[in-house]
């Protein structure tokens, strides 16, 4: 089990995403994961730097906590040897503590580069396709690909790592989580349901199972609530719409009616340490073995002191405790 932290690149500008990073090594965690945006989920985030160039910082100004994208979609805003080129650098810089998330996008961040966004099982595919380019540009050499969707015509990779980094497929359903054991080296999502897991293990996927964990650390619950609902209210339109819609305005119209009920249903919220840990042992239960607390909350560094106090003992323990599952 390790324990991770979400840096949220919506929500703080570049310098402070890499101070957070610097700044959650030194309070234990194990791994920072990144999104890789164009647009926030909300104008009121603010922000969206480009995520590869805080990754290579970040690889340069920590010495042990291992690095994630959570996740970057390799197929229409990106060409696959694109982020096959950016992430054989990162893992350089990093000694080889990085990993690769991949998804199929969303069309909040894909459809700025005028490409049509196609349906999810299109999608689905030309992820395959990416994967497959992917690796074999990291097998070295020149290389040709001629797929359905995507095509690489006599292209190499000059630095590679001595070892490729491994490639986590984000899935929210049977068909994602298939895709994810028979491409990738890991499972990524962001939903507590056994099913995910299940439906990887059962497709022969044995790789590390990555979650993120819905948190929002505050002196007390109600500012804890108004927080997310502020910036983090689009978690809760569930994956289909958040898939779909394509610009912030468009998040800020569909949850209008979200209130702090409703995200305290879902986060944690306020300082109670019991709350937070009832929330992460969802995700220990359905099988997840890489837990990236993610903090709606005002303050990162009074989170970042309350995981130090408070959580990270009590997350380790119930990790040793767990039941060995697919991604143990």
């Amino acid at each position: 089990m390790q324990i991770g932290y979400k840096l949220m690149t919506e929500a703080f500008g570049p310098k402070e995403i890499i101070r957070q990073a610097v700044a959650a090594e030194a309070a234990g965690f194990d791994f920072v994961e990144l999104s890789d945006h164009f647009h926030p989920w909300l104008d009121d985030q603010g922000h969206s730097a480009f995520t590869w160039s805080m990754l290579g910082a970040i690889a340069q100004s920590t010495d042990r906590i291992e690095l994630a994208t959570g996740v970057t979609c390799p197929t229409i805003r990106y060409h696959p040897a694109v982020i096959a080129q950016a992430a054989a650098t990162v893992a350089l810089l990093s000694d080889g503590r990085f990993t690769l998330g991949l998804g199929s996008g969303e069309r909040l961040n894909e459809h700025v580069v005028g490409r049509e966004y196609p349906p999810v099982t299109q999608r689905h595919a030309m992820l395959r396709e990416a994967i497959e380019i992917i690796r074999l540009l990291w097998s070295g050499g020149y290389q040709s690909y001629d797929g359905r969707y995507l095509r690489l015509e006599d292209a190499r990779i000059f630095d590679l790592p001595r070892t490729p980094p491994q490639i986590a497929v984000a899935a929210s359903g049977e068909p994602s989580a298939r895709l994810a054991a028979e491409c990738g080296d890991a499972l990524f999502a962001t939903e507590p349901k056994p099913a995910i897991v299940e439906h990887y293990a059962a497709a022969g996927g044995t790789g590390p199972c990555y979650a993120e964990v819905p948190l929002a650390y505050a002196p007390d619950e109600a500012t804890a609530a108004r927080a997310v609902v502020n910036t983090t209210r689009w978690a809760l339109t569930g994956w289909k719409v958040m898939s779909e819609l394509p610009n912030p305005v468009n998040f800020a119209a569909a949850t209008t009616t979200v209130t702090e009920r409703d995200v305290a249903e879902q986060f944690a919220c306020g300082p109670d340490p019991a709350r937070h840990l009832a929330v992460a042992d969802r995700f220990v239960d359905a099988g997840f073995d890489r837990l990236a607390l993610l903090n709606a909350g005002p303050d990162p560094d009074e989170f970042l002191d309350f995981f130090r106090a408070e959580l990270a003992e009590p997350l380790r323990s119930r990790a040793a405790a767990a039941p060995v599952g697919a991604g143990r």
